[in-house]
């Protein structure tokens, strides 16, 4: 499949505003349901290292979602994957506010992360779109579950990014069932195998870097 020159530049845009501008969300950053407590150093960094691993997660998925919106052929996927990318969006904007608030930094590899996703995305998409949904499906399963630890881990006492990390988990849960009403074929095991190896790697270094 050829791209139009209209592709190639809309995609470029993409890359550059999630990798250089400040992101700007749709909806407002989610509230704790009660004050937080004074974070201690060990916290603030603990709480700074797991929000760049989440920040690093919506870099990656504002990079797959551009990739299978260019690939489809199909208009109403395609829109589907636009809108998906713009909820992403707020995640993106959310997560950067709070490594901000925590006076941490994003991960240096960003621009590897968004280049590998994007190819990951790119291969997903020629393989046909019921694979490309399932590849959407179960990355939002394994962000899911990757939330849900992150909330075992995050300090008790940081209600902030609780809150943010609470309202993501649920906004992938619905991308992922998006994914499967809209016909995503389930990936085989040794597929998912590789993406659980893949999102270990990238977690680990974000952690640090």
């Amino acid at each position: 499949m050829t791209l139009s020159l209209d592709d190639l530049l809309g995609t470029a845009d993409a890359a550059l505003r999630t990798l250089f501008a400040k992101p700007h969300a749709t909806r407002a950053v989610p509230q704790p349901a009660g004050p937080g407590v004074e974070l201690s150093q060990a916290e603030r960094r603990e709480a700074g290292a797991l929000m760049r691993v989440n920040h690093v997660g919506e870099v990656c998925a504002q990079a797959l979602y551009t990739a299978q919106a260019v690939v489809t052929r199909d208009p109403k996927l395609r829109a589907h994957f636009d809108e998906a990318a713009r909820e992403e969006t707020d995640h993106l904007a959310w997560t950067q506010q709070r490594l901000e608030q925590l006076g941490a930094r994003p991960s240096a590899l960003n621009p590897l992360w968004y280049l590998g996703a994007f190819g990951l995305g790119l291969v997903a998409g020629r393989l046909g779109d019921p694979w490309s949904l399932g590849f959407v499906a179960e990355t939002e399963r394994q962000v899911e579950a990757h939330l849900d630890g992150h909330l075992d881990r995050l300090p008790a006492g940081d209600t902030a990014s609780r809150a943010v990390v609470n309202q993501m988990k649920l906004d992938e849960a619905r991308h992922a069932a998006q994914a499967w009403s809209a016909g995503a074929q389930e990936l085989p095991a040794p597929a998912k195998a590789l993406m659980r190896l893949a999102a270990r790697v990238m977690t680990t270094v974000a952690h640090r870097i």
